[in-house]
Parts: structure tokens; sequence; C-alpha cells
């Protein structure tokens, strides 16, 4: 009966317009490097300022969890080294989430950007 009950990721997948999720590899590996760049971009400062944010980057479960931290990332960033420099190293990170993402989850052009 396992036809029945199709995988759930597939099925989230599907549902967000992203027919072919990427193999659990490229997923795997993916993650652990947009985990080490988000780390690495706070430096050696962050974790002594934002311990919290430090935590949950390094215990996060999925590609998911990663990319909505980025807003506490770029909160913490723009604490450390004002918002411009933020906004770049963030434009940096979300580039690493192409291919791995549901497209229903990717970045959109913001109105504020001219």
């Amino acid at each position: 009966m396992r036809w029945l009950k199709p995988n759930l990721r597939s099925s989230i997948y599907g549902l967000l317009g992203n027919p072919v999720p990427p193999s659990d590899s490229i997923l795997e590996s993916g993650t652990e490097d947009i985990r080490e760049a988000m780390l690495s971009v706070m430096g050696e400062a962050g974790p002594k300022h934002f311990p919290q944010i430090t935590r949950r980057i390094r215990y996060a479960n999925d590609i998911q969890a990663l990319w909505y931290l980025r807003g506490d990332l770029m909160a913490a960033l723009a604490a450390m080294h004002g918002e411009m420099a933020a906004r770049e190293k963030i434009a940096t990170i979300s580039t690493l989430f192409h291919g791995l993402l549901p497209s229903g989850l990717g970045t959109r052009p913001s109105p504020l950007v001219g």
C-alpha cells in the first residue's frame, strides 16, 4: 500500500511547484554549506553577542529552517555591522539556497530596493 502514501517531502515540493526535489545527499551537503556560511558571517563576535541565533542556526533541522533564520541573522548582522553590510551578506547567503528550496520559498524582488 506504499503507492497510496506518497513521500511527504515530494508532496510538498509538488504542491509548491518544484516537481523534482533535490536528492538527499545534495540537500544535506547544501544545508551544511549554508549553515557554515551563516555561522561564518557572524564572525567571532556574533556568538558572544547573539548566542541564541548562533544556537538556532547550528541546530536547525532542515533547509527551510535555515531559510527562515535569515531574518534573525540579518538583524544580528545589522546590529554588528550596519544594515548595508548585513544586506550584502544575506544576499550572498540567499544565493546558496538556489535549487534547494521549493519554488514557493524563493526570494522575491523587493519594492524597497530601487
